[in-house]
Order: C-alpha cells, then structure tokens, then sequence
C-alpha cells in the first residue's frame, strides 16, 4: 500500500493561493504561468515510479480543489 502524501504546510499554502490566482485571472497566458508554476513545485514531491505529472494534471487538481479549498479560508 502507497504512503499518502504529506505536504509542507507552506506547500499547501503555495497551493491554494496560485489556485485561487488561476481561477481569478482572466487572461489565459497568466494562468498557464501559474499552472506551471504549481507543476514545477509538485514535480519533485513525486516519486521515481508515479506517472510524470503534466499540465493538464495541474489544472484537474486546480478544478477539483477548486470548491474544496473555497470553505477552508484562513
């Protein structure tokens, strides 16, 4: 059985505030700048046999943490 992963509370931190970023930018260059920013934060926090994580993943995490995250304010 795989160990969940933990995440560093700044990292989770990082995380929701570039996804909150991404849903409020308008232009579409700007939120693949930060979906890619995620992407390069996530990557190393894989490991060696995961599948590689692409964009497209980054924006479905967005999505499906999207109203998860919204009750959670801080």
């Amino acid at each position: 059985m795989k160990k969940p992963l933990e995440l560093l509370p700044a990292v989770a931190r990082a995380f929701v505030k570039d996804m909150r970023a991404f849903f409020a930018e308008t232009n579409p260059i700007k939120r693949d700048e930060i979906a890619v920013r995620q992407l390069r934060a996530l990557q190393p926090l894989q490991g060696p046999r995961e599948k590689k994580l692409r964009l497209s993943d980054v924006y479905e995490l967005f999505l499906q943490m999207q109203h998860h995250a919204a009750g959670h304010d801080r």
